[in-house]
């Protein structure tokens, strides 16, 4: 699969569709929607076309590995993905304990599961722009798929499908 498309679902500024080859799937977006100016903290997913880095997953939910074209890595609890801008691992792969802000991927709640880092801000990476931005497991409530802090999110069932047809060649489409 060499794009992916994500657009945002008429008169619902969190809510998007996937299209990728014959897939239709319903996704969460941002919690302020989709920006062309990307920042730090904003909730916003960024406009654009993005590169796919690589996929991750929780082995000790999903004792099978997932089916990618991804480069694929285990989590492990100590994981974390740096979100302080003024740090030298900016938007990068950390271990915590960290001395700076940074995300725990290694969740209670399920939503990093399964993982795909989205090449947003990564290469060259600019201060303040916007880090960890993922397709992620999409968070669910009473009114359906639960905004992201500017990732996309999707059912694991659909994430699990869309990850079987990509690899490091499928661009994301966002906007």
């Amino acid at each position: 699969m060499r794009h992916i498309y994500v657009i945002r679902h008429p008169g619902r500024r969190t809510l998007g569709i996937v299209r990728a080859g014959h897939l239709r799937l319903q996704c969460a977006l941002g919690r302020s929607g989709i920006a062309t100016f990307k920042r730090e903290g904003d909730g916003a997913s960024p406009r654009g076309v993005w590169p796919l880095r690589q996929a991750l997953y929780r082995p000790d939910r999903h004792g099978n590995r997932p089916a990618t074209m991804l480069p694929l890595t285990a989590m492990r609890p100590r994981d974390g993905w740096c979100d302080a801008p003024f740090d030298g691992n900016y938007n990068r792969s950390v271990r915590h304990p960290y001395r700076a802000s940074a995300e725990r991927m290694w969740r209670r709640d399920r939503l990093y599961d399964i993982v795909i880092v989205v090449g947003h801000n990564d290469r060259p990476r600019v201060q303040g722009a916007g880090s960890a931005i993922f397709i992620h497991v999409a968070g669910e409530g009473r009114g359906g798929l639960m905004p992201t802090e500017g990732c996309i999110a999707l059912r694991l069932c659909d994430l699990l499908r869309l990850m079987a047809l990509i690899g490091q060649c499928t661009r994301l489409h966002i906007g």
